[in-house]
């Protein structure tokens, strides 16, 4: 049998609002999912919005924020060769891949919410039977993306992403261009949360969503056991 092939969308985006300070994605939330693919066997590429190397919010590469998967992919030369020449995301073809996960970081709330061909390889994901992945800030790229209905894929779907009170709790409320959990419920998502920080990934048809950088393992799972 040959090994599922995952395609894994990154950010380019690396200015917080006007804040001053930098975004990106978070470390964690690719490198949890990322060893998860690659020790169950699968082939992973990625891609980023420009291309090449994905800025790294620099918090999230901060000590207090080190996980096994982080201190893993920071001694990881083979990884970090791959993150340094990701694809254009206008160069990457839904057909070639089996799934499609995006971690979050603050940065595609920017890049990615919008992007058309975020947008319409979404689309072709869910349009093939194939299952589209994201944590935490990146169950925003879902709410453009449309059924047959015309309606947003997260519509009437049991959904997760990081929530208000997080949101709060970092204090980046005022600064963020939209509130995941408000626009995911606005949309007719049927979103769901758990406490601050804690693990959620919901399954619902063919989208697995993660709430946080701590869900995003058990969200790669939920898709490799769809991927069979």
């Amino acid at each position: 049998m040959s090994a599922k092939k995952i395609l894994m969308v990154l950010t380019s985006h690396d200015e917080l609002g006007d804040t001053g300070h930098k975004t990106g994605f978070w470390v964690e939330e690719f490198a949890a999912p990322y060893y998860a693919f690659i020790d169950a066997g699968a082939e992973v590429t990625l891609a980023s919005v420009k291309g090449g190397q994905p800025p790294v919010d620099p918090n999230s590469a901060a000590p207090d924020a080190a996980t096994d998967a982080t201190k893993r992919f920071e001694q990881d030369s083979a990884a970090k060769t791959l993150m340094a020449n990701t694809k254009p995301l206008a160069e990457v073809k839904a057909d070639d891949f089996d799934a499609v996960f995006y971690p979050g970081g603050h940065g595609p709330l920017w890049d990615l919410v919008d992007n058309q061909d975020s947008i319409s390889l979404i689309e072709q994901f869910l349009n093939s039977e194939k299952p589209v992945g994201a944590v935490c800030h990146a169950s925003a790229v879902l709410l453009n993306a449309k059924n047959a209905a015309g309606k947003s894929v997260v519509f009437d779907k049991k959904v997760t992403g990081f929530s208000n009170s997080e949101e709060d709790a970092v204090q980046l409320t005022n600064v963020v261009p939209l509130l995941v959990e408000d626009e995911l419920i606005k949309q007719g998502g049927q979103y769901q949360k758990t406490d601050d920080w804690g693990e959620l990934a919901i399954e619902d048809g063919l989208l697995i969503t993660g709430q946080n950088p701590a869900s995003s393992e058990l969200a790669a799972k939920k898709l490799l056991t769809k991927l069979g």
